[in-house]
């Protein structure tokens, strides 16, 4: 019985591009194993710290998973908060890996234990974060892969299309769906983003509790440094 594989691109292109994406993917296992330190939490647009190098952020619904994702991807088990209360991230919250490279936890949206009053604050804080920050290279919109974009996630990024903010949609909790339910919801992802300008469009499965997806993004992160001459 054959092996081969049906339709697959055996092509020189074919195998340049893999070859390429394995370079990237070691490129991005080196750089995040580097050492990764809080620097500070930034409740107002007043105390955001200098910018430096890139900042990469972290979005989504509260409960989705950022924090998980952080560590995840930068192979510390503590490095961000995770809490299973939704809403206890309220501030910006800033990781960095030398002087070129910063991740930001922002908080949740969708639920918060606070005041409105607080909620809306931060949320003000959120945008003029997104507006303003000119060494932001790219938003991940966490998605739980399980429910899929609401409406809610949809506000979210009509209004990063609209500030003409780069963003990529990150499904977590990939592994709790069957193969089948994952390629679904990757279609209908994938799908969802055809018209929208600011969206980057490659769509990344994760599972931040087996591993899964964490050399694809930490492959993307390079590539954005290397794009924006930091290499």
């Amino acid at each position: 019985m054959s092996t081969d594989i049906p339709n697959a691109d055996t092509s020189p292109e074919a195998a340049a591009r893999a070859a390429e994406q394995a370079a990237l993917i070691e490129a991005g296992r080196k750089l995040f194993a580097g050492e990764w330190n809080f620097l500070t939490a930034a409740p107002t647009i007043e105390t955001l710290p200098a910018m430096r190098g890139i900042e990469i952020a972290f979005a989504g619904r509260s409960n989705v998973g950022k924090s998980s994702l952080v560590n995840a991807l930068t192979g510390r088990k503590a490095l961000a908060r995770t809490s299973v209360t939704p809403g206890r991230t309220q501030e910006l919250i800033f990781f960095g890996l030398g002087p070129d490279l910063t991740l930001v936890d922002m908080p949740g949206y969708g639920f918060a234990q606070a005041p409105k009053e607080k909620v809306d604050a931060w949320t003000a804080t959120i945008h003029a974060y997104l507006r303003g920050r000119a060494n932001l290279a790219r938003v991940f919109v966490l998605i739980d892969s399980r429910h899929g974009l609401k409406p809610i996630d949809l506000g979210v990024l009509d209004g990063l299309d609209k500030a003409a903010v780069s963003y990529a949609i990150v499904l977590t909790k990939a592994d709790q769906l069957k193969k089948d339910e994952l390629a679904t919801r990757l279609e209908e992802t994938q799908a969802a983003l055809t018209r929208r300008p600011a969206a980057f469009p490659v769509v990344f499965p994760t599972s931040s509790r087996e591993g899964a997806g964490m050399p694809e993004l930490r492959a993307a992160v390079v590539t954005l440094m290397r794009e924006r001459g930091i290499s």
